[in-house]
């Protein structure tokens, strides 16, 4: 599981980067986006898929452990 950091850009738009992959990509979708569930799983523009342990909205930048999900991208 790589650790990724969660921001959001210029433009408002939150995005995920994996240092290891030097992968920065706009996020599309997210599971849950409400202030007391935020995560699950996680689109991005590029059609890959992360799993991000659900928890409260959280504070960003914020970095943290995601599971790569099977078969993307």
């Amino acid at each position: 599981m790589p650790s990724v950091m969660i921001r959001k850009n210029k433009q408002g738009q939150l995005t995920l980067y994996v240092a290891k992959r030097d992968l920065e990509e706009n996020i599309v979708s997210i599971e849950h986006d409400t202030e007391e569930t935020w995560g699950g799983e996680v689109t991005l523009a590029d059609g890959s898929s992360y799993y991000l342990e659900p928890m409260a909205t959280p504070k960003l930048p914020i970095t943290l452990r995601a599971k790569r999900m099977a078969g993307a991208g």
